[in-house]
C-alpha cells in the first residue's frame, strides 16, 4: 500500500505520524524499549496532545533482532500467529542499542530519529527519517508501516512464489493468497520474508495481509505495512543468503524429508479428461512397455463423482473396485496419489454432516458460509475446530488405509474474510494461514498411516512454515515457453523463501503443448526436485505428442534416477539445513555481481548448474561462474566466468558440474528408490587439491562415506562403510572396484 504522493506529500485523506524525537528508553532482560514523540519536545507543553510511538527490540535467536512498533497498545491479541521457534541467546542491552550475536540494533538519541542495524560493526540497513509511520485514514482505518534502507546495487529476493522478475526491486506486492494462475501478480504461496544481497533477511511477523513496496514508493527503501496499531518484524543477519535461509528455517520450520520414491516420475489422469481403470492401465502399461519407469500415479478430481467434491468416495460408475484397483497398481510397483481440497459441495453427504456438527465455517448470523464458485453450494472446512480436523482426517485416513500413498492438497486460497471461525480467529489473519492448518492435517494423516519419513503432499497453497509439509507445485500454468519461464521464476522465488522442494506441471496445465514445448519442458521437469506430467483437458503421456517425446522422457527419467545418490543427499541437506534443492544463482554465488538478476538457470544442489532451453530451435544462453565447469552429458569443459551460447537437441540441456565436485552416480535407472551405495560410481570433476568428503545415502541411515584426496597429480579415493562394489570415474577413465576394496589411487588427467 502506498501512503505518499511523491516524496514530499502524503496521499489525500491520510494522517501519518512518524517518530521524531526519542525521549527515553527502558531496558529489561533481553529487551530494549524506546519511546518516541511524533514531534520535537522542548518543554512540558510540547508533551500535551502529542502521540507517542513505542518501539521494542528483542532477540529471539543469535544474529536475529525483532522490532515491534506500536501506537495504541490496547488491542486484544489476535490469532492465528506464526509459530516462530526461539533459542537462547546472550543479549547485550544499553539505553540505545541491543546486540544479538553479530547483529546490533541501535537507535539515535534526540530529535533526529533513526534506527540502524549493524552487523559486525557495519551498517547493513536501517529505518531513517519518516521510515517508520502510523497511519489513520479518513475511513477510520489504521496502518503501521516501516521502511528499511536499500543500498546502491542492493537486490531483494523472496516474498513467496512470484512469477514476475526474480529481483523484487520496483514491485508492489501484497502478501495475500489467491487462485490466480501463474501469469499475474497474484500467487498461491505468499510469504512475508525476503533476503537481500547485502547480507540480511527480513520476516514480517503477520499472517494476514502485508503490503510491500520494494524500491517502488520510495526507490531507496523497502516498505512493508499492515492494518492495525502494531507491526512486528525480524531482521536476520547472514552474512550470506544461505546463512539467512538456514536461520530463517530454523525459526519457522525445516522441510520434512520426502520419501525417495517421491523423486520419481509422476503421471496423472489430467483434470477434466475422461478416464476409468482401463484408461489408467493403458497409460501405466504403455509407460512400462516403452521403458518409461513411473514412480507415482495420480488420480485427479474426477476420481470422485461430479458435484460431490469432496465426499472422499470413489465414483463407482467408473471405478467399481477401488481397493482391488489400488492393490493391482501397487503390484506394478506404483505409489498412488489422490486429489483433494478443503471444500465440501452441497451435494456431498458430508455437507449435511459438517453443518450439523459445526465443522463448516459460518457467517456472523450462524449460517454456513456457501457459494457456487468451484463446487455448487460448497462450504469450507473449519480447521480451527479440533473436531472438524479429526473429521476431515478420518476421511483421509480411510483412503490411506485403502492403499493411497499421497494426497494432492489442492486449493486453500479461496478463504473468505466475512466469516466467523470456531476458535475466534481473526478472519483477515486466517485468510493466508488457513493453508498451514489444512496441509498439516493432511500431512499428519500420511505420517500416521504410512510412517515417519513416508509422508508427502503435492500442495498448491502455502504461507510461512508451509515448507515443513513438502512438496509444493507451481499451480495452473500454460503450455508455452513463456509460461515455462514464469514457472521457473515462481519456483526460484519460492526457493528464496525457505521452501526446499518444488515441482510444476511438465508441458503446462492449460492447453495442449506443442511437441517442442513438451520436450523442452521434460528436461526442466526431470531436473527439478519433483517431476509430474499433468494437464487440464488433455493427457500428458508422451506418445500423444510424438515418438521423439518418448525417447526424450526416457532419457531424462533414466538420468534423474542415476543421479538419485546425489539428489537424495541434496534433499537431506534441505531437510537438515533448510537450503533448497533448486537454488537461485544469487543464493549460490552471492559474491558474483553477474548473477544478480539471473532467473533462467539455477543450481540443482551445490554442484550441478541447469539452464533449461526455452526455444524449439534449442538456442540457449547462460552464465558460467568462475572455474572450469564440465558439461555432465558431453564432458566438454567451459572456463568461467563467461556467458555461453549453445544449441541443444531435445535430448540435451546445459547441465554443468562445478569444478572440484564429486558426483555419486547410481547403478539403477529403473526406479528412484534403491540402495544408492550398491555399485555407485564416483564421478570426479576437476578434482581440487586437498581432501573432499562425499556421503552416499544408504537405507535406514546406513550411509557410506567416501574421501577424495588430491596431492598434485595423485588422487586417492577411500571408502568407509558396508562392503559393496563401487567405481571411480575421472573423465573417460573408469576404475572398477570390488566389494572388498576400500581404496584406490588414480592419476589426474
Amino acid at each position: 500500500m502506498k501512503f505518499t504522493d511523491g516524496y514530499w506529500r502524503k496521499r489525500s485523506g491520510l494522517t501519518v505520524l512518524h517518530p521524531a524525537h526519542l525521549l527515553d528508553s527502558t531496558t529489561g532482560p533481553g529487551s530494549l524499549t524506546v519511546y518516541a514523540a511524533t514531534r520535537p519536545v522542548h518543554h512540558r507543553g510540547d508533551t500535551l496532545n502529542a502521540p507517542l510511538i513505542t518501539v521494542t527490540a528483542t532477540a529471539p535467536a543469535p544474529d536475529v533482532i525483532r522490532v515491534t512498533v506500536e501506537h495504541f497498545q490496547g488491542e486484544e491479541p489476535r490469532n492465528p500467529a506464526f509459530a516462530i521457534a526461539e533459542e537462547p541467546v546472550d543479549v547485550a542491552v544499553d539505553d540505545l542499542s541491543i546486540t544479538s550475536g553479530r547483529l546490533t540494533a541501535r537507535f539515535t538519541a534526540g530529535e533526529r530519529w533513526g534506527l540502524d542495524f549493524l552487523a559486525e560493526g557495519r551498517r547493513i540497513t536501517g529505518s531513517g527519517w519518516k521510515g517508520m509511520g502510523v497511519v489513520d485514514t479518513a475511513d477510520g482505518e489504521h496502518y503501521v508501516h516501516e521502511q528499511l534502507d536499500l543500498g546502491v546495487g542492493e537486490a531483494v529476493y523472496g516474498l513467496g512464489e512470484r512469477f514476475g522478475p526474480l529481483v523484487k526491486n520496483g514491485q508492489s506486492i501484497d502478501i495475500w493468497n489467491e487462485d490466480g494462475g501463474t501469469s499475474s501478480e497474484q500467487a498461491y504461496k505468499n510469504v512475508p520474508f525476503y533476503f537481500t544481497n547485502a547480507g540480511y533477511g527480513v520476516l514480517v511477523d503477520h499472517p494476514g495481509k502485508v503490503s510491500f513496496e520494494v524500491a517502488s514508493e520510495m526507490v531507496s527503501r523497502t516498505q512493508f505495512s499492515v492494518a492495525g496499531q502494531s507491526l512486528s518484524y525480524l531482521v536476520i543477519y547472514g552474512p550470506t543468503p544461505a546463512e539467512v535461509i538456514r536461520k530463517y528455517t530454523a525459526m519457522t520450520g525445516r522441510p520434512a524429508l520426502p520419501p525417495a520414491w517421491s523423486f520419481g516420475l509422476w503421471l496423472t489422469t489430467s483434470f477434466t479428461t475422461s478416464y476409468d481403470e482401463e484408461t489408467v492401465n493403458k497409460f501405466v502399461d504403455g509407460m512400462a512397455d516403452r521403458d518409461l519407469p513411473l514412480s507415482v500415479f495420480h488420480f485427479d478430481t474426477f476420481w470422485m463423482r461430479e458435484f460431490s467434491w469432496c465426499d472422499f468416495e470413489w465414483d463407482t460408475r467408473v471405478f467399481p473396485d477401488p481397493p482391488g484397483m489400488l492393490k493391482r497398481l501397487a503390484g506394478k510397483g506404483l505409489r498412488i496419489c489422490l486429489w483433494i481440497n478443503p471444500y465440501i459441495a452441497q451435494r456431498s453427504p458430508l455437507f449435511a454432516e459438517g453443518r450439523a456438527n459445526g465443522y463448516l465455517v459460518k457467517k456472523a448470523n450462524g449460517d454456513v458460509f456457501q457459494w457456487d464458485l468451484w463446487q455448487a453450494g460448497m462450504g469450507l472446512v473449519d480447521f480451527t475446530n479440533p473436531a472438524a480436523r479429526e473429521w476431515y482426517a478420518s476421511k483421509l485416513r480411510a483412503l490411506a488405509e485403502m492403499g493411497v500413498d499421497a494426497f494432492k492438497s489442492d486449493f486453500g486460497e479461496r478463504v473468505p474474510t466475512d466469516v466467523v471461525w470456531h476458535d475466534g480467529s481473526d478472519p483477515e489473519r486466517m485468510h493466508n494461514y488457513y493453508t498451514q492448518i489444512y496441509n498439516q492435517v493432511v500431512f499428519d494423516v500420511l505420517k500416521e498411516v504410512r510412517g515417519e519419513g513416508e509422508a508427502v503432499l503435492f500442495a498448491r497453497s502455502a504461507t510461512v512454515g508451509g515448507q515443513q509439509f513438502p512438496v509444493h507445485w507451481g499451480g495452473d500454468n500454460s503450455s508455452t515457453y513463456e509460461s515455462m519461464a514464469e514457472s521457473l521464476r515462481g519456483g526460484l522465488s519460492l526457493m528464496s523463501s525457505g521452501f526446499g522442494f518444488w515441482s510444476h506441471d511438465i508441458g503446462g496445465f492449460e492447453g495442449m503443448p506443442d511437441p517442442a514445448v513438451f520436450k523442452r519442458w521434460i528436461a526442466f521437469g526431470l531436473l527439478s526436485s519433483h517431476s509430474r506430467l499433468h494437464g487440464s483437458t488433455s493427457y500428458r503421456v508422451p506418445w500423444e505428442f510424438d515418438e521423439e517425446a518418448v525417447d526424450v522422457l526416457r532419457s531424462f527419467t533414466h538420468l534423474k534416477y542415476r543421479l538419485m545418490p546425489y539428489l537424495f543427499g541434496v534433499a537431506r541437506e534441505a531437510h537438515l539445513d533448510g537450503l533448497p534443492v533448486m537454488r537461485p544463482m544469487a543464493l549460490a554465488f552471492p559474491g558474483d555481481p553477474a548473477v544478480t538478476h539471473l532467473d533462467r538457470q539455477y543450481l540443482l544442489g551445490n554442484d550441478l548448474l541447469v539452464a533449461p532451453v526455452f526455444s524449439a530451435a534449442g538456442d540457449v544462453s547462460f552464465y558460467v561462474p568462475a572455474g572450469r565447469w564440465t558439461h555432465y552429458l558431453t564432458g566438454q569443459v567451459v572456463e568461467g566466468p563467461a556467458w555461453v551460447r549453445e544449441t541443444h537437441g531435445f535430448d540435451s540441456v546445459p547441465l554443468l558440474v562445478r569444478p572440484g565436485a564429486v558426483i555419486p552416480v547410481g547403478a539403477r535407472q529403473d526406479r528412484p528408490d534403491y540402495d544408492y551405495r550398491d555399485g555407485v560410481t564416483l564421478r570426479l570433476f576437476e578434482p581440487a587439491e586437498g581432501r573432499t568428503a562425499v556421503v552416499v545415502p544408504g537405507p535406514s541411515g546406513s550411509d557410506t562415506v567416501f574421501t577424495v584426496t588430491r596431492e598434485g597429480a595423485e588422487i586417492r579415493v577411500g571408502r568407509a562403510g558396508d562392503p559393496l562394489p563401487w567405481r571411480v570415474r575421472v573423465g573417460d577413465e573408469v576404475t572398477e572396484l570390488t566389494a572388498d576394496q576400500d581404496s584406490c589411487t588414480l592419476t589426474a588427467g
